[in-house]
C-alpha cells in the first residue's frame, strides 16, 4: 500500500491529530445515531495504547467560516466519552489547543471545536494548515467521508506531518482496492437511482473496468428509451437518451455487458401497495410507469451475481421505499448477502439510498463492506483522486 497506518509510525508519547468525521444527527439538541463516533473508537483505542494522545478535529454542519454556536461540536461530547470510555477535553479555539489548560491536558482523550468555523480550513490555507500542523507530532486521517475535500484539515496538514490511515479509513481503502483497484474478475458493478446525468462519469469509469455493469432506476428508463422504448409515464430523462446510448456502445467496444431489466413492474399510481402488474420492459402502457425490475430481470441479475468474484452496488433497482416496488432490491441484494457470507462474492456497496436499501433488505450485515462516505465514495468509483487519501500517499513517498 502507498500509504501508512497505525501500525507503521511510533505514537508513544507523541500528539497525533486525527481527523475524523463525526458529523452526526441530532433530535432535540441530543445525538440520535452514534454511528459514525462508533466507528472512530478502534483507532482511538489504538492510539491510546500506543502511548499516543488523540487530539480529535472535526467539522459539524456548514458554518462557513463562521463561529455558529449552533453548529459547535460540544453537542456531541457526552456521546463521545459514553463511546471511548474516556474523558474528553473540549477546546474551545485554536489559541485553546496551542496553550492546553492543566484540566485539558489531564484528558486522555482532546477535541477541539468545529474545524469549519475557521475561514481557513475550507480555503486549505497553508499558514492555517501550518497552525494546525503546529499543534501536534504525527496526523491521522480517519474520515474517509471527508477524503474528497482538499481541506487544511484533510489534505493540508498531512504533508507537513508524518501521516497515516486510522483504522476506519485502512478499511475503507482496502475494501475499495480490493473492489476495483485489482479485483477478481468477473466484476459486476450495479448502479441505480433516479438520474444517468448525475452519474455520468460513474458509468464511464465503471465500463472500462468491471464485466457486467446492472442498471436499475429510473437510470434503466432512460436506457431503454435510448432504444426506442416507450416507457409511458416513468421518469426517464429524455434528453440524456443519446448519452445513454453512447455509453452502451463504449461499453459493448470494452467488452463490457450492460444488463437492463427485461421485464418490470408497473402501476398508475406511486404509492404503497398500489395496483401493479408485470410486463415486457417494451411493453409499458402509455398511462403506466415503471417503479422495479421484474421477476425475469431478477432472475438474470441473481444468476450473473453467482458467476462473479466482486461486486460493487449503488443505488437501488426500483422505487424501494415503498412495497411492493422493493421486490427486486430486496432480492438481488439477498442475493449478493448469501454469496458474500458463504465466502464467493467479495461485496462492496455504498451510497445514501445504498445504504437505506441494503439494510431495509436485511442485507447489509453480511456484505464485505458497507461504507457509508457518500461523495468520497462516489468519487473513488468515478476514479477520481481523493486529495485525502492523495496526501496520505505523499507523506509515505
Amino acid at each position: 500500500m502507498a500509504w501508512k497506518t497505525l501500525d507503521d509510525i511510533d505514537l508513544n508519547g507523541k500528539r497525533v491529530m486525527v481527523r475524523v468525521d463525526i458529523n452526526v444527527p441530532l433530535e432535540n439538541g441530543v445525538v440520535s445515531d452514534a454511528t459514525r463516533i462508533e466507528r472512530i473508537v478502534p483507532t482511538i483505542n489504538d492510539i491510546l495504547a500506543k502511548g499516543g494522545r488523540p487530539l480529535l478535529v472535526a467539522h459539524f454542519g456548514r458554518p462557513k467560516g463562521k463561529v455558529v454556536l449552533d453548529l459547535s461540536l460540544r453537542v456531541v461530547l457526552k456521546a463521545l466519552e459514553k463511546a471511548l470510555g474516556h474523558t474528553v477535553g473540549f477546546v474551545e479555539t485554536l489559541e485553546g489547543a496551542e496553550a492546553l489548560t492543566d484540566e485539558v491536558k489531564g484528558a486522555e482523550v482532546v477535541l477541539l471545536e468545529n474545524i469549519r468555523f475557521h475561514p481557513g480550513e475550507e480555503q486549505n490555507d497553508p499558514a492555517f494548515a501550518a497552525r494546525l500542523a503546529a499543534l501536534a507530532d504525527v496526523y491521522c486521517n480517519d474520515a474517509f467521508s471527508a477524503a474528497h475535500r482538499a481541506h487544511a484539515s484533510t489534505e493540508g496538514v498531512a504533508r507537513l506531518l508524518p501521516a497515516c490511515a486510522g483504522r476506519q479509513m485502512q478499511a475503507e481503502l482496502e475494501a475499495l482496492e480490493t473492489a476495483l483497484g485489482h479485483p477478481e474478475h468477473p466484476v459486476v458493478a450495479v448502479v441505480g437511482g433516479a438520474k444517468v446525468s448525475t452519474k455520468l462519469e460513474l458509468l464511464g469509469n465503471l465500463v472500462e473496468k468491471v464485466d457486467y455493469l446492472v442498471i436499475g432506476g429510473g437510470m434503466a428508463n432512460t436506457f431503454l428509451a435510448a432504444r426506442g422504448i416507450d416507457v409511458g409515464k416513468s421518469l426517464c430523462e429524455h434528453e440524456m437518451t443519446e448519452t445513454a446510448e453512447q455509453i452502451r456502445l463504449k461499453a459493448l467496444d470494452l467488452g463490457c455487458e450492460i444488463v437492463l431489466p427485461s421485464d418490470v413492474v408497473v402501476a398508475r399510481e406511486f404509492k404503497a401497495g398500489a395496483a401493479n402488474e408485470v410486463v415486457g420492459a417494451d411493453e409499458c402502457p402509455a398511462d403506466a410507469m415503471i417503479l422495479d425490475a421484474g421477476p425475469k430481470a431478477v432472475a438474470r441479475i441473481c444468476d450473473i451475481l453467482g458467476q462473479a468474484k466482486t461486486l460493487i452496488w449503488n443505488g437501488p433497482l426500483g422505487a424501494f421505499e415503498i412495497e411492493p416496488f422493493d421486490a427486486a432490491t430486496n432480492a438481488a441484494a439477498s442475493a449478493a448477502a448469501t454469496l458474500s457470507r458463504a465466502g464467493k462474492l467479495i461485496s462492496v456497496a455504498g451510497g445514501g439510498d445504498t445504504v437505506s436499501a441494503l439494510n431495509k433488505a436485511e442485507a447489509a450485515d453480511d456484505f464485505t463492506y458497507i461504507s457509508t462516505a457518500g461523495g468520497a465514495f462516489l468519487e473513488w468509483m468515478e476514479g477520481k483522486t481523493l486529495p485525502g487519501v492523495a496526501a496520505l500517499e505523499a507523506s509515505n513517498a
